[in-house]
């Protein structure tokens, strides 16, 4: 059994670092197209606790935003034709919804 990722205790700036840490280590564990390694990540590095989840979500909430930031810089496209354009490429990759 993976062991869990502890909950970040202490004051909230440290919560934070340590949840984006936490994301950008998914993240990367995601780019290394090795589904056991992602997989692993994911069940070690999440959270398990509600404080550590609301943490974990506060952190992938900073990390799109400047990722979406840098996306804006890099294309000069604005922040909502991004996302949509990101939500219509991942509703293609979802693939067809069964009607059932």
């Amino acid at each position: 059994m993976p062991a869990q990722a502890l909950p970040v205790r202490g004051e909230p700036g440290r919560a934070c670092a340590g949840a984006v840490q936490l994301v950008i280590a998914l993240l990367t564990a995601g780019l290394d197209s090795s589904p056991e390694l992602e997989a692993w990540a994911a069940d070690t590095l999440t959270p398990v606790d509600a404080d550590g989840l609301g943490d974990f979500m506060a952190g992938l909430h900073v990390i799109s935003l400047l990722l979406l930031s840098e996306l804006h810089d890099a294309t000069g496209e604005p922040p909502d034709a991004i996302l949509q354009r990101l939500a219509l490429l991942a509703e293609h990759w979802r693939g067809p919804q069964s009607a059932g």
